[in-house]
C-alpha cells in the first residue's frame, strides 16, 4: 500500500493535502530535526498586494538538533492576533470566509505550547471541513530513506522549492479574490482553497493529482 511521508505543517499548502487525499497511508514525521524557513512553521496566503508569508515564532533552543515535536512557540510579539488580522483582511469578502470563520478563529486564541500539536490540531480541523479521513500516523524515528511504496515529500513540499518539479501535482486554478488585480496564485495555504470555493475544494484537490487513483 503506498505510503506518504510528510513533515508537521502549519496551514500548508494545497499540494500538501492532495497527498492527504489520495495516498492510501500517511506518515507525519515528528522525529526529523527541526528546519526554519520551510512550511513547519510558514504558510502563504492571498493578500491585496500578492503572496504573504505568516511564520509562526519558535522559541530558540542551544540543541542545534532539536527534534520536530519538541519545538515550542514562542509568544513573542502577539502572533496570534497579528497572523488572525491578516487573514480576515486577506479573506473577509471570500465567499465562504463567515462560513469558516469560527472553525479557525479559536485557534488564534487558544494558547499551544508545542508547534507540533498546534499544526496538527489544525490539520484535523480542515480534515474534518473537507470531509476526507486519510489514515494518519506519527513515525516513531527518523527514516532516512522509507521504504518500499513509500514516497518521500518531507523536504521536498517547501515553500522555496519549485512544486512543479512534483510530477504528481498540477494545482487546478479556482476562484481567488483578487484575481483579477494578481492572476491566479497557486498552491497557496489550504485556507485560501477553502475560503473562495467551500464545499467545492475537494474538487480541486482531486483534479490537482496526477497519477494516484482518488480515494
Amino acid at each position: 500500500m503506498d505510503t506518504a511521508y510528510l513533515s508537521t505543517a502549519y496551514l500548508p499548502p494545497v499540494q500538501y493535502f492532495c497527498k492527504l487525499y489520495h495516498f492510501p497511508k500517511v506518515v507525519i514525521e515528528q522525529h526529523c530535526n527541526y528546519v526554519k524557513q520551510t512550511y513547519r512553521n510558514r504558510c502563504n496566503i492571498a493578500a491585496a498586494n500578492g503572496v504573504m508569508p505568516l511564520t509562526v515564532p519558535v522559541e530558540r533552543t542551544g540543541d542545534a538538533k532539536c527534534l520536530t515535536k519538541d519545538v515550542r512557540i514562542s509568544d513573542h510579539g502577539n502572533w496570534q492576533h497579528l497572523h488572525w488580522q491578516a487573514i480576515v483582511s486577506a479573506y473577509n469578502n471570500t465567499p465562504f470566509f463567515e462560513y469558516y470563520r469560527d472553525d479557525f478563529e479559536s485557534f488564534y486564541q487558544k494558547k499551544y505550547d508545542f508547534l507540533f500539536d498546534f499544526n496538527e490540531a489544525l490539520r484535523l480541523k480542515i480534515e474534518e471541513l473537507l470531509e476526507i479521513s486519510p489514515e494518519v500516523s506519527f513515525s516513531q524515528t527518523y527514516e532516512k530513506e522509507p521504504g518500499a511504496n513509500s514516497f518521500d515529500f518531507r523536504e521536498t513540499i517547501h515553500p522555496k522549492r519549485d512544486y512543479t518539479l512534483d510530477s504528481e501535482f498540477t494545482p487546478q486554478p479556482y476562484y481567488q479574490v483578487f484575481q483579477e488585480k494578481l492572476g491566479f496564485l497557486p498552491n497557496l495555504s489550504i485556507i485560501d482553497l477553502l475560503f473562495n470555493m467551500g464545499p467545492e475544494s475537494i474538487l480541486i484537490l482531486r483534479d490537482s493529482h496526477c497519477s494516484h487513483k482518488q480515494k
